[in-house]
């Protein structure tokens, strides 16, 4: 594996700390204060719909799955839900916003061997800035990273501001996460390099095959298999 990388970028969510399971209880919860009106089958077909709809207005994170959760109430139940259960979808989405920080296992140690060894760590997530910023902040792991960047979207425009804003080329680049889609593809097609590292759980907005066309990417069971491959 390539070694010299200046920079190791970070995905944050299912990456670093634990965030779709979240966001899936709160979709069941979700489920059942609509289940008069639909199977939950339906609701969450119709939320998925209503979620990649609203991206291009609301971006990523629990925010914009509020809204599009209050949408979705309103379509299911042909305008007929009640002032409580909105009140309930917001309180879900309060929840959603408020859950703990759950770092996944060999966080701490993996990052502190990077950094002992001389490279260069940023965090590259998408998401809402404020509740990017809070989850950062409570897991204690902000001291670690150089630079944290919270993109509105994660397309090879995005990465290629990036790495501009950085001063460094594409191939100088590796970045780890959870999401094919998201994380690895676009780095690829600009240049750089990608290590996968599949969550049990994704959203399914964020699926995608991988190809045998790719390469300059690896795949791990753990983020913390990084050490061996980088001989940390």
């Amino acid at each position: 594996m390539k070694k010299d990388f200046k920079i190791i970028g970070f995905d944050a969510d299912d990456t670093l700390w634990v965030n779709e399971p979240y966001f899936q209880e709160t979709e069941r919860l979700f489920c059942d204060l609509l289940s008069d009106f639909q199977s939950a089958e339906v609701i969450s077909k119709e939320l998925l719909k209503t979620e990649v709809q609203n991206i291009e207005l609301y971006g990523y994170g629990a925010k914009g799955f509020m809204l599009s959760m209050i949408e979705t109430a309103q379509r299911v139940s042909n305008n007929r839900i009640q002032n409580s259960v909105i009140g309930g979808i917001i309180n879900l989405g309060k929840e959603l916003l408020n859950k703990p920080v759950e770092l996944l296992d060999g966080i701490h140690e993996v990052l502190e061997k990077l950094q002992k060894a001389g490279y260069t760590i940023i965090v590259a997530t998408k998401g809402d800035l404020l509740d990017q910023e809070r989850k950062l902040s409570k897991s204690n792991i902000g001291k670690y990273f150089h630079h944290v960047e919270i993109m509105s979207d994660k397309k090879e425009s995005n990465y290629k501001k990036l790495l501009s804003h950085l001063n460094i080329a594409p191939e100088e680049f590796l970045m780890v996460g959870n999401s094919m889609k998201s994380d690895i593809i676009p780095v690829f097609n600009i240049g750089g390099y990608g290590l996968y590292v599949p969550y049990h759980t994704t959203w399914a907005y964020e699926k995608v095959e991988k190809t045998n066309e790719m390469n300059n990417f690896w795949e791990i069971e753990k983020v913390s298999e990084l050490e061996a491959l980088l001989d940390l």
